[in-house]
This record gives structure tokens, sequence and C-alpha cells, in this order.
């Protein structure tokens, strides 16, 4: 937010679910300073809301702050919101530009934007292995093969998905917690487990975080939903499908999207990989290359192998550059 002078007089991001969205932020911000926001001009990632949901609208907000134009990077793709945002402005008399910054707002709300356009979340794909694609020995030791500073920055996206998934394979050889800890965070990602047949234990160390755990599997018994759910944990039998045996990960994803998932980050072994690789799910790769090699050791997937090079999934590079003493690489699929 600036005011007629130019000046920035007021910052926001939007809050956790339920909270104050980012113009709200901005225009406590300003009143917090003593700066007056009539005549000023907005900035904003994502057309605001004119509905009220969790939080009243935000296009109120505007209006009775006194604006006199918006610079807007994307019209809302929520049905609910979609365009009535720019007209409940405009007919208020504010300047509504769109289109400034469009390309990075879609990379920032990808995750928002894929939910609400296809019912799913954004899955990111994260691997750490070493240059020949080690990700761990055959005895199971894998710790360290990045750098501190790689797995630092590895914390920097869970920390900003809605949610970490795994499968049970990794719970029963690691017993990870995974969670944000390398980084300061006001907040867990929820946790969704991959476990065919429900074979969490009870004394995992994922249960020591205070966070939702939601337990997806193929199987259940009907002793062990029980003692998962004591434990916090929402078990959810996915419907059959042509392999009875496995959780239909297709309608994982939408019943995640239906939990208001944005953003889920996999970290997984090569068997949940290669699952997510097979059905073209994965909209993200974020991979952390070591200076290292293994020779024969565990593969971060299982895919069966190719007759032709055309056959192979070509990817697009978005970024790579050193992390500490790591290479990180973030690459989407190519569209079909």
């Amino acid at each position: 937010m600036i005011n007629s002078a130019g000046v920035v007089i007021g910052e926001g991001h939007t809050q956790r679910v339920g909270e104050a969205h980012a113009e709200i932020v901005a225009l406590a911000q300003a009143k917090l300073r003593g700066m007056p926001t009539n005549g000023g001009t907005g900035f904003v990632t994502l057309e605001p809301c004119s509905h009220t949901g969790r939080t009243p609208p935000c296009t109120d907000a505007l209006i009775n702050a006194g604006i006199k134009r918006l610079v807007v990077s994307l019209m809302d793709p929520n049905p609910l919101v979609s365009g009535n945002g720019f007209e409940r402005l405009r007919a208020s008399g504010i300047q509504v530009d769109v289109g400034l910054g469009e390309e990075t707002s879609r990379l920032l709300n990808a995750g928002f934007i894929k939910r609400m356009t296809k019912g799913l979340p954004f899955v990111r794909l994260k691997i750490a292995s070493s240059l020949d694609g080690g990700t761990a020995l055959h005895n199971g030791k894998s710790q360290w093969i990045t750098g501190p500073k790689a797995r630092e920055h590895a914390h920097t996206w869970r920390a900003r998905s809605c949610a970490i998934l795994s499968g049970i394979g990794t719970i029963l050889s690691d017993d990870p917690s995974l969670n944000v800890r390398l980084i300061p965070t006001s907040r867990q990602p929820k946790l969704v487990l991959v476990d065919t047949n429900l074979d969490t234990p009870p004394n995992a160390a994922l249960f020591k975080e205070k966070r939702e755990v939601i337990i997806y599997c193929a199987h259940q018994n009907p002793d062990k939903v029980k003692i998962l759910n004591q434990l916090g944990a929402t078990v959810v039998q996915m419907p059959k499908t042509s392999d009875p045996n496995h959780v239909d990960l297709k309608n994982m994803l939408r019943d995640l999207g239906k939990r208001e998932i944005n953003e889920l980050h996999v970290e997984a072994g090569a068997g949940l990989n290669s699952s997510f690789i097979q059905a073209n799910l994965v909209d993200e790769f974020l991979i952390y290359l070591a200076p290292l090699i293994l020779g024969d050791a565990k593969g971060w997937t299982n895919l069966a192998a190719l007759q032709d090079l055309s056959a192979g999934s070509r990817l697009a590079f978005l970024e790579f550059h050193p992390v500490g003493e790591d290479l990180f690489v973030r690459a989407r699929p190519l569209d079909d």
C-alpha cells in the first residue's frame, strides 16, 4: 500500500486459515503508523475477496479505506470471488488494473490456483541424492547424504506447504518426525501418511508433534483405527480401485483438496515416488544433489526400464544453484 506521495505505508501477507488476509494486514499496519490511506494505491497478487467466508470481504475494507487505485496480478480462480471483487471495487469508483506480475503471482499461488481449478493440491516431490541417484545404502544408512545448508533449505519448502506426505515404508525404516525444525515457523504443516494395511506404529515419532495427522489406507482394522484415533489421527479408507491392495493416490489427492490442502510436500521412498510419477501426479520436483558417488545404492525411484529414450519423462528446469556444498534443482514436468 502506498499513499498519494508514493510512500509505502503498509505491507502484509495473508495469515493462517481463518485470520486476516493480506489487504487487512496492510491497512492495519498503515493505521498503526498513523498514515492515512485515503487516495492511496494498493498492490495485491490476487483479486480481493468480495464475500463473507471465515473473514469479512476485503473489498469492503479497501473501499472504506478510501483508496483510489488497486493494482492486481491475478483474478481469483475461486468461483465465489472470480471477477466479483473487481466489479465491486470499480462500482465504488476505484481504478482496478490487472496483470502486473501475473507470472510471478501464478508461481506464488500455484497451490491455491490448482485446488480452485482442479480440486487437487499442487504436489512437490523432494529428493536428496548422490550425483548417481543414490538415496541410501542397502544397509539402510542415509544420514546424511546432503549437507546442513541443503537440509535447512529443504525445511523452508516443508514450512510453506500445507501438508507433508510420506509412506509407511519410510515410517517403519527411519521413524522420522517429518516436521519443520531447522528454521523458525509459526505452525507445523499437517502430516499425511499412505499406509495400505494400517501398519503405523502408535509409538511413531510423528505423533510427538501436536498437529493434524491423516492416514490413508486400503484396508481397515477397527482396533487399530481406534488406537490411531486416540492419538489424534484421522484414518481414511480410499474407495476400492482396479488394485484394491493399494491406496488410490488420485482419489486421495481429491480428498486432500476437499480438506483445503493447497500445497503437498512429498518426502517418500522409491515405491511411492514411482507411483506418483507413473500417475502423473507430480507438479514439481525439488532435488538436492550431493557431490558424492555411492555406486550400488538405493535409488529414489523403482520405475521399470525403458526401451526407448522418447518414453522418458521430460522436465523443465525452473532454477538450479548451489546450497552450501550441494546443488539444488527445481524442475517441472513438460506439458504433453
